[in-house]
């Protein structure tokens, strides 16, 4: 009798936290690898030649921002692929509803639509990002990536700057 009451306290209790930490990373912050080389140097700096990484970063993702879609140029954001939605790419917010953003392949201007953003990455000869698929709608952004917590020689906080030759007007 007494592994009967074991198991069912400590199947509770398991039961008890697994959803807290679902709820936790559902609704406040998660932790996400980040892997390829089109957001490097910011993320895996180590990357090949091929685009393969040798190590992963792993970041922290907060969602406090998804409240109001309080962004800005330069933050770095974990969003669903417009097209595969199962895909979570990881790209740095170049221009947010309203700006102007140049682009480089065929010198064209394009105002970002309301309820939208465009994204780059970092390493632009390697990144799937708005110059190829277009504005990102904000209702597929999961969350701002604020710092790299593994490895840990990487450890710190993403900084959110933009190069000068990728600023967007207003």
């Amino acid at each position: 009798m007494a592994s009967h009451s074991f198991l069912w306290s400590f199947g509770k209790k398991f039961f008890t936290f697994g959803l807290i930490g679902l709820t936790v990373s559902d609704r406040y912050a998660s932790i996400l690898p980040v892997r390829g080389a089109s957001m490097s140097p910011t993320f895996n700096p180590r990357s090949d030649s091929f685009g393969g990484s040798l190590s992963d970063d792993y970041v922290l993702v907060e969602k406090f921002c998804l409240e109001k879609y309080k962004f800005s140029p330069g933050d770095v954001v974990v969003f669903r692929s417009p097209q595969n939605h199962k895909e979570k790419h990881v790209k740095r917010i170049i221009g947010l509803p309203g700006d102007w953003i140049g682009t480089r392949s065929s010198y064209d201007i394009v105002k970002v639509p309301d309820g939208h953003c465009w994204v780059e990455g970092d390493n632009p000869s390697s990144s799937m990002d708005s110059r190829s698929f277009g504005p990102i709608p904000l209702g597929l952004v999961q969350g701002r990536v604020t710092h790299i917590v593994w490895p840990p020689e990487r450890l710190g906080a993403v900084k959110g700057s933009i190069r000068e030759d990728r600023l967007s007007s207003s």
